[in-house]
């Protein structure tokens, strides 16, 4: 998808958002069917377009549904216990984690403890905190000096986590 369309896409995603009356869509539920309904209707995207509209739409309302603790809850077709989000299962997410716990360490129990303890409260899988070993950094440059520490910046060979495939479990 070209970045025109991807700009047009999130266009009319912010349209929708800025279209809500918060006398009629008064909580975070009414603000996301009213967004959907929005997306689709619009003329001017196309049907896989829609589809990806609906699914970042989604992806922010999961957000706000697992934050809050509040909505409807489904089962997972995976762990077969109740969750908020609809794209992922938060517990499933903490799950497959907390299983690779002795996959990895920083070579410091407090950082390693602190790592497992940000990941065991996790909302979402883009917000994973995670130990990444030097060797799976590329590009590595030196940036600036900051206070007791010198500051690089480099790119992360296997990337993070931008969505859960529930049935990869990954």
């Amino acid at each position: 998808m070209s970045v025109i369309r991807k700009k047009l896409i999130n266009a009319v995603i912010d349209k929708s958002y800025n279209s809500i009356d918060p006398n009629i869509h008064n909580n975070f539920h009414k603000s996301y069917e009213f967004s959907k309904q929005t997306v689709l209707a619009n003329k001017s995207l196309t049907k896989d377009e829609k589809t990806e509209a609906i699914r970042i739409l989604t992806k922010i309302y999961d957000r706000n549904k697992v934050r809050r603790n509040e909505g409807t809850k489904s089962i997972c077709e995976n762990c077969s216990q109740e969750c908020l989000a609809t794209l992922y299962c938060e517990l499933c997410v903490r799950n497959y984690l907390k299983a690779n716990f002795s996959n990895w360490s920083s070579g410091n129990d407090n950082i390693d403890n602190l790592i497992k303890k940000c990941q065991m409260e996790t909302l979402e899988p883009e917000k994973v905190i995670e130990w990444i070993p030097h060797d799976n950094l590329q590009n590595i440059k030196y940036l600036t000096e900051g206070g007791c520490s010198e500051i690089y910046t480099a790119e992360w060979i296997n990337g993070c986590y931008f969505e859960w495939i529930l049935k990869n479990d990954n």
